[in-house]
């Protein structure tokens, strides 16, 4: 066999990070808030052979909160509706 000789692999990279909001319907006035942190990684792995590049990306929940507004005293749901219906429902 041969020396055993140590072979040196190094690394590098850069992180990049976004903060980002989304709000998202969740029933009758009430409203999900997400804070999200969007995480980048670029990183470089150096070997004696070759040089292996890439992206990592992960998204994070930070925080998530459902904002309760007042219940209403009538509701429609009009999905589906045609235009000429919706006149004889608020009739």
């Amino acid at each position: 066999m041969g020396p055993n000789i140590p072979i040196k692999i190094s690394t590098s990279g850069t992180v990049i990070t976004k903060v980002r909001s989304e709000f998202e319907n969740a029933g009758i006035n009430q409203t999900i808030h997400r804070l999200y942190l969007d995480v980048t990684c670029n990183v470089s792995i150096l070997t004696p052979y070759d040089v292996i590049e890439d992206s990592i990306s992960n998204e994070i929940v930070l925080i998530e909160n459902v904002i309760v507004g007042l219940v209403p005293d009538t509701y429609y749901n009009l999905e589906g509706m045609e235009k000429d219906n919706l006149v004889d429902i608020v009739e």
